[in-house]
């Protein structure tokens, strides 16, 4: 059997090589390195389908993007024009073959025999030829009695700048006059002030002609009435107000004499009852 000092002796030399044992696994744990975590991603918002502004900003926003100028627009031909007049077909033509392409224009038959002036031009556009056009035809023809104001050309009823490309249309058209109205201007207090009646007229001429009126008002004197008749567009006839506010002026009436209102006559008392 083994003494008490021997079993003791066994006891620690187990109790040594547990210790050592345990020592030696937690060192080799130790030393094997962990696997790194995957980063965690959150997920991406869904994007908003685009809209149709975007869609069309898309080409210009890659252009800006790469350094790229955006393109240019195409730049309108100019050219030289002898037209000796003629009617507005005629013209487009001579428009084609000066500028050695097609034009756009549409003339209705109702204006297909209207009679348009020479023109010559150097280095202009189809635009800038219109647009010359228009302003020579403004003006007025006389028929009868009644004076018409005048104008024609090609337009376009399109927003959009023009081009080449633009389809332009004749029109032309006549403005009537303005309505004719009579008025009736009491001349007696005038004349019995010593004003004639050629006095008043002449004046009332004068400022007609110095206007430039082409077609003036017609007046007429009424003896027995000593009233000035006049027809015209009510425009004109405001010279004959003038006239008169003037004349009225001079007099000391501050304006147009009117004629004085009557006297109301004092009622007559009620007899008294008795």
């Amino acid at each position: 059997m083994k003494t008490q000092n021997e079993m003791i002796c066994d006891m620690k030399t187990t109790c040594c090589t547990i210790v050592c044992l345990t020592v030696l696994g937690l060192t080799t744990t130790l030393g094997q390195q962990s696997p790194p975590l995957a980063p965690v991603v959150p997920p991406r918002p869904a994007s908003p389908a685009p809209s149709l502004g975007e869609f069309s900003s898309r080409p210009q926003l890659l252009l800006e993007r790469a350094g790229a100028p955006p393109p240019a627009e195409l730049s309108l031909t100019r050219f030289n024009l002898d037209f000796p007049g003629g009617t507005p077909k005629e013209l487009v033509a001579a428009i084609e073959k000066a500028t050695a392409r097609p034009l756009n224009a549409i003339v209705n038959d109702e204006f297909a025999n209207l009679r348009l002036p020479a023109l010559k031009m150097t280095n202009v556009t189809v635009p800038e030829l219109f647009q010359a056009l228009v302003l020579g035809s403004k003006g007025s023809a006389t028929v009868g009695n009644n004076t018409y104001s005048t104008e024609y050309g090609f337009m376009t009823g399109s927003s959009a700048p023009p081009s080449n490309d633009t389809i332009w249309h004749f029109y032309a058209y006549k403005r009537p006059p303005p309505a004719k109205v009579c008025r009736f201007y009491s001349l007696a207090l005038y004349l019995d002030r010593g004003i004639g009646v050629d006095d008043i007229t002449t004046a009332v001429e004068t400022g007609w002609k110095m206007l430039g009126e082409t077609s003036p008002p017609t007046i007429s004197f009424h003896k027995d009435t000593k009233l000035l008749i006049a027809v015209g567009e009510p425009s004109k006839l405001e010279t004959i107000d003038a006239v008169l506010k003037a004349l009225g002026s001079q007099m000391g009436g501050g304006g147009i004499i009117r004629p004085p209102k009557p006297e109301t006559a004092a009622p007559t008392p009620a007899p008294a009852v008795r």
